[in-house]
């Protein structure tokens, strides 16, 4: 598990130094701001309709195998990427082909990943580990982020795709050598590469659609992405606008979530029984700070407020994903992670779109306010439903106590 984390975090700083460095590759090349966006849809659009299949391969085929060969093909297109840029060969039609082929072996990369790393663990300690996951990517970004100014200052553009490109191959190297501990879930694979329960991609959607903990997990996830979350977005428009602040401001708010969203990660990793329930607790806390926020008559109150809302926000995420990766039977789990990820595609692409309207009609001050309102409030009516559905527990009188013979059986 330290091998993967140290290969994880290898690999998170690549990738975001890639994708800092990309919306700039694409600024220059085209000048327009719109088409950085295009290029963004472009990669994370295929897992809208993938994500399913992606999740089946990874039911049907060894884990470590899938991961490596993924992990692979990503080395392949950072590479030739880089060589493009190298030979200023590089045009918006390849990129946008790139673009999409990265985001097509994303959504088998992606959950095979995931559930790699909870294989080398035994059952009790998924939940830390998937907290572990979470730290390690919080701190790839923060440094790939600073790295990628470095190296484009100093070696040029191509030098950040190299630098992904081989980052990919190191967890590629890694995964062969990765041995799970005594009492891990063991991912059984028949002779033939199929597991021993069916595989249907409909056998995923019909278990996510009868587990009614999973649809109220993705009932939150998807009103606190759509109203809130977003604060890159949010709380730029406030720092620049209400609060009258500069690039520089809102690079200090930025930093604040980073360290917030690392602190939680810490948190997360000592979570045992996370649950949807703390899930939603978790979201309208978030929430209602997110309304403090917005009412923020200056910039030191809203540093104050934005460290406990990052921290809420990662806490919240990781006891999500646990939820999300221990809930299905281990036959199940890539499936289920497919549709979780053509889900969330849906909000990653929608939400933006609905804040910025939100913030046209409302303002920023207005659309935090009435977003962490929609938020608390959608988690209580959800929360006082399902109280009054829960079945009342059965009491029985002593003439109805089970005989001794059945009592054990009960």
């Amino acid at each position: 598990m330290r091998w993967w984390s140290v290969a994880n975090f290898v690999s998170n700083a690549g990738t975001w130094m890639q994708l800092t460095v990309q919306n700039l590759l694409v600024l220059q090349i085209t000048g327009s701001a719109a088409a950085t966006g295009l290029s963004m849809s472009v990669q994370a659009a295929p897992a809208l309709l993938m994500s399913v299949l992606g999740g089946a391969a990874v039911d049907r085929w060894p884990r470590k195998l899938t991961a490596a060969v993924s992990q692979a093909l990503l080395s392949a297109i950072a590479f030739t990427t880089a060589v493009l840029v190298a030979l200023d060969r590089l045009d918006m039609t390849s990129l946008m082909v790139l673009a999409a082929v990265t985001g097509i072996v994303a959504t088998v990369d992606n959950p095979a990943c995931a559930l790699l790393g909870n294989d080398l663990v035994p059952v009790e300690d998924v939940p830390s580990a998937i907290g572990v996951g979470a730290l390690v990517f919080n701190a790839g970004r923060l440094a790939g982020a600073a790295l990628a100014g470095v190296t484009v200052g100093f070696l040029g553009t191509a030098a950040a795709y190299f630098a992904n490109g081989f980052s990919f191959l190191f967890v590629t190297a890694v995964i062969p050598f990765l041995r799970p501990a005594a009492g891990a879930v063991r991912h059984v694979v028949e002779k033939g590469g199929r597991p021993q329960a069916a595989l249907t991609v409909r056998e995923g959607l019909a278990f996510f659609a009868r587990r009614p903990r999973l649809l109220a997990l993705a009932g939150v996830t998807g009103v606190s992405a759509v109203f809130g979350r977003n604060y890159g977005l949010t709380l730029a428009v406030l720092v620049t606008g209400p609060l009258a602040g500069g690039a520089s401001a809102f690079g200090t708010v930025s930093t604040v979530l980073a360290v917030g969203g690392i602190l939680g990660a810490v948190l997360g990793a000592r979570l045992r029984r996370p649950s949807v329930r703390l899930v939603g607790a978790l979201a309208a806390t978030g929430a209602l700070l997110q309304v403090v926020a917005g009412m923020s008559p200056s910039l030191a109150v809203l540093l104050v407020l934005v460290l406990p809302m990052a921290v809420v926000e990662s806490v919240s995420d990781t006891a999500g994903t646990a939820v999300l990766q221990t809930d299905p039977p281990a036959h199940l789990r890539g499936r289920v992670l497919g549709v979780w990820g053509s889900i969330g595609t849906v909000w990653g692409l929608g939400g933006p779109p609905a804040l910025g309207l939100l913030m046209e009609l409302a303002g920023p001050r207005g659309a935090l306010v009435t977003g962490g309102l929609v938020i608390a409030g959608s988690i209580a009516a959800g929360h006082l439903l399902h109280t009054r559905r829960a079945p009342a527990p059965l009491l029985l009188t002593p003439k109805d106590t089970p005989r001794p013979a059945l009592r054990t059986a009960a």
